[in-house]
């Protein structure tokens, strides 16, 4: 495949977004220009990669044929967006990035829809969430209506690469990171947006099954006042060492907590279902108190949650009665609680959510030297996780209608 040519490919984007650029018309950058993805050049690869077998697939290691680049300079603004062949990053050896960790991604996916054409998953969301984490490190604001438009580009060169497998995707990694060329401890006044994407399979290989979770408050994930609520990288190394040991110890994760308080599971939110006396069920997760990030897939399962259980009854769960009600509460969940439930038959189910697993279900916690079994289900995943993970996943790839959560691309 030919490379197109800047000026070819500039006009083209700025004809679909209705601008009037001239077709090669320079790009200006007038004092602190803002991101404009009508200005967007794209380089394609002269020599496309051949496409895996799905069944190869292993997370995050498939490098695709192209990225998206684009820089902020402190005197300029930013600069001009590109999509161009995927190829190693040229950053100097003392850029704030690397000194002092103001890097920031997202995680997101695309899917193919029934009509074939990509969708993305409520994708403002992400790109809300990556500002916010963006500010909290002091990084330049952007136009996050723009880096969207940018991110649908890139999916879009990239297509070919989605697979149209149930229960796969194509996973998008949107990042930012402080550029400033000199140490010094200060904020990064230069930039770089970047984004890859990787074809991604199911996170388990066939049927799912239940992790094992250590609880841990020797360590912790996030504390009050700190970066807990945010996407940064920095909030993932300091697990890394735990979460070794846990494996050592022969456990899948980390249940981390803040003396009692359960916080998350590994880098997921946590849910945990209660049967109540009355019949009806409870879900708990924990609030959104600055040490919990604030999940996509988590307020996702909380909405559809309520929207079963509303009134109006506005959705039905898959395979859920619409007489048998789920009351959702945001509160503070403790160990002592758990452990309580599970002794009076009361704890039906514990799960994870997150982008990469949607619902990833718990059958065992070990926690103060003893191990709590859960209730075992079928496939792993009980029926309050699995008619959720049914419901997003169906919402995800347009096979269901819900609240215009599933953007054509």
């Amino acid at each position: 495949m030919a490379i197109q040519t800047p000026s070819t490919t500039t006009a083209a984007v700025a004809k679909a977004n209705g601008s009037s650029s001239s077709p090669g018309a320079p790009t200006k950058v007038v004092g602190n220009a803002p991101l404009d993805a009508s200005k967007l050049v794209v380089t394609l690869a002269k020599t496309l990669k051949p496409l895996p077998d799905p069944e190869s697939l292993v997370f995050g290691q498939t490098k695709t044929d192209h990225m998206l680049t684009v820089h902020y300079n402190p005197k300029t603004g930013w600069q001009t967006p590109e999509i161009r062949p995927y190829a190693n990053l040229e950053l100097d050896p003392m850029s704030s990035c690397f000194q002092y960790c103001p890097n920031v991604f997202e995680g997101m996916k695309a899917y193919i829809g029934p009509d074939g054409e990509p969708r993305l998953f409520r994708p403002e969301r992400n790109m809300e969430r990556m500002a916010q984490s963006a500010a909290r490190v002091a990084l330049p604001p952007f136009d996050t209506s723009a880096l969207l438009e940018l991110i649908k580009q890139l999916v879009r060169v990239e297509k070919r690469w989605i697979p149209t497998q149930p229960g796969y995707s194509l996973y998008i990694r949107p990042t930012i990171i402080g550029t400033r060329d000199a140490l010094g401890v200060s904020a990064s006044d230069s930039a770089l947006i970047y984004a890859v994407v990787t074809p991604a399979g199911p996170y388990f290989k066939g049927e799912s099954r239940a992790i094992s979770l250590l609880a841990v408050s020797e360590t912790v994930r996030a504390w009050p006042g700190g970066t807990g609520g945010y996407k940064l990288g920095l909030n993932y190394a300091p697990g890394f060492a735990p979460q070794r040991e846990a494996l050592q110890k022969g456990y899948d994760q980390i249940l981390w907590l803040l003396g009692d308080k359960i916080t998350e599971v590994g880098a997921m939110n946590v849910f945990v279902i209660v049967k109540r006396d009355d019949g009806d069920l409870d879900a708990f997760t924990p609030p959104l108190d600055g040490t919990i990030l604030p999940g996509l897939t988590r307020a996702s399962v909380l909405q559809l949650l309520q929207a079963h259980t509303s009134p109006s009854h506005t959705f039905n769960l898959p395979n859920t009665p619409s007489s048998l009600k789920i009351h959702t509460t945001e509160r503070v969940l403790t160990m002592s609680e758990i452990v309580a439930w599970s002794e009076q038959g009361k704890l039906l189910e514990v799960f994870g959510v997150g982008t990469a697993v949607v619902v990833c279900p718990v059958g065992k916690i070990g926690y103060e030297g003893k191990d709590m079994t859960l209730p075992r289900h079928e496939g792993g995943l009980g029926p309050v996780a699995k008619a959720v993970s049914d419901a997003i996943i169906s919402i995800q790839t347009g096979r269901q209608e819900f609240e215009g959560w599933s953007v054509p691309v």
